[in-house]
């Protein structure tokens, strides 16, 4: 079994520590540290991979602590809580202490844990890469072509047509779409909820275009403030403001030849708008506080999960912007007007489950099936992702049980089983198949509500548990 990541958690506050353990505890061997000299203590002797440290602390700052934790320990991933939201403040830490990710407080469990864990996985992606390098030196020829065949594998497996799917999909319309505007470098927008698979849209749209062997960048513009992310997009020149104190690479110069993915564009503010609008139509950056424009060949593909036009139409969005990104456009259909897709893509996010809860065995019945599909999915692929999680962590059998589906679920199931009764109880037909209808429907219905308890559904029923056997193997409702 895997060994979990290390995390070392620092803040003066004992309550604040125990609200990080709760959640933290499960995913990471966590240690604590009630003072910046206490957690350099613990980092003498323990292996860290990620660092979560409060901005205020009474013997010196997170900035601070992290900063000499960067020279000291620069392999160790950073990451910064705080109440303040001062950009300049913001700007500082990155600059300074080469934070990973600022998180203001209060902090939400579920995005704190998003953050570790992509920590985690950075720390080891790093120590991967550390490792390659000293082999590359040895072994260069090998390693290349190990290299191609890793991105020979990532353009394979984000590819158009592993878009997982039904054959009937609306969704094939997107993708032929998409297809069809591939090689030819005009910006594209796609509108869809959140959850529903933009990103991984892009993505594939990039592996199928020209630019496939350059590289593909996302930037996430609701996540940053205005001035940190110009500066995380174009760039910025050292001294060029507060906590600027070295040049910075903007992540359009480092995608150039390119595609990058610009996610939520639809929440940045008009005054961002206009500095990407002129970066659009002269095809060059100017980093902050530069004087020099630098050209760059970017595709830009941006997502939002509002209707840009609406924003256009309430003075939200700049009308010149809206053409420029949506030279061409495609709309992802919701889960919910695709549920042939549920069982395909229910089933791929199964095997990627099992290989992370090492489950190999774990399948999804046709029960399980029924009630995902019946269900409308708000949070789309997203909130799937989770219900499959929960699925496998609660299930002891192979096959996993319909008992454990959360109650939203479940309840969406036992509606569509009164639809599908009431629509029975009509049906023409002689009166023992309507009877033998009803009964299945019944029992169907029993089951899901008691959680597939075999014996209280017999209980409740007033049959024998030998007389429940037959009736599920008669009706084909046999687990």
């Amino acid at each position: 079994m895997a060994v979990q990541p290390a995390v070392l958690l620092v803040d003066d506050e004992p309550r604040s520590l125990e609200a990080l353990v709760r959640t933290l505890e499960d995913d990471f061997v966590l240690f604590t540290a009630g003072s910046a000299a206490e957690a350099l203590s613990i980092l003498s002797s323990e292996f860290i991979q990620v660092i979560v440290s409060d901005q205020r602390m009474p013997d010196r700052t997170g900035v601070e602590f992290l900063q000499q934790v960067r020279e000291e320990y620069p392999a160790i991933v950073r990451i910064i809580l705080s109440g303040y939201t001062d950009n300049a403040d913001i700007i500082s830490a990155v600059n300074e202490a080469g934070i990973y990710q600022y998180l203001l407080k209060p902090w939400r469990p579920e995005s704190l844990l998003l953050t570790v864990q992509g920590a985690a996985e950075l720390h080891r992606l790093q120590q991967e890469n550390q490792s390659l390098n000293i082999e590359l030196k040895s072994s260069a020829p090998w390693l290349q072509a190990q290299v191609e065949k890793k991105r020979t594998e990532v353009q394979q497996r984000s590819a158009m047509e592993r878009i997982v799917r039904a054959p009937d999909s609306p969704l094939n319309h997107v993708c032929d779409l998409l297809l069809r505007v591939a090689p030819f470098d005009i910006a594209v927008l796609i509108e869809g909820e959140s959850g529903v698979g933009k990103e991984l849209l892009a993505r594939a749209l990039h592996y199928v275009s020209h630019r496939k062997d350059r590289p593909f960048i996302v930037e996430n513009c609701a996540a940053m403030p205005e001035q940190l992310l110009e500066s995380e997009l174009f760039g910025h020149k050292r001294g060029s403001f507060s906590g600027a104190y070295r040049d910075h690479i903007g992540l359009f110069q480092q995608a150039d030849g390119g595609t990058i993915f610009l996610d939520e564009i639809g929440e940045t503010s008009p005054a961002f708008q206009a500095k990407l609008l002129r970066v659009l139509q002269e095809g060059e950056i100017r980093p902050v506080g530069s004087s020099r424009p630098i050209k760059v060949d970017v595709r830009v593909v941006s997502a939002t999960n509002k209707t840009l036009q609406d924003l256009v139409k309430q003075g939200l969005f700049r009308e010149d912007l809206f053409y420029r990104l949506s030279a061409f456009s495609v709309v992802v259909p919701p889960l919910r007007e695709r549920p042939q897709d549920i069982p395909f893509i229910a089933n791929s996010l199964l095997d990627q489950a099992k290989a992370h809860f090492q489950r190999p065995q774990a399948t999804l019945g046709k029960e399980i099936l029924q009630c995902l599909s019946a269900y409308r999915w708000p949070g789309n692929v997203r909130q799937l992702r989770n219900e499959i999680s929960r699925l496998l962590v609660l299930s002891d059998a192979s096959e996993l049980s319909a008992k454990n589906l959360s109650a939203e679920v479940l309840q969406a199931a036992d509606e569509g089983q009164e639809a599908e009764h009431a629509f029975l109880a009509n049906v023409s037909g002689d009166l023992k198949t309507r009877l033998d209808a009803l009964e299945k429907q019944i029992i169907k219905e029993t089951l899901t509500r008691l959680r597939w308890n075999k014996t209280k559904v017999a209980s409740e029923l007033g049959l024998s548990r030998v007389g429940l056997r037959n009736k599920l193997t008669r009706y084909g409702l046999e687990k």
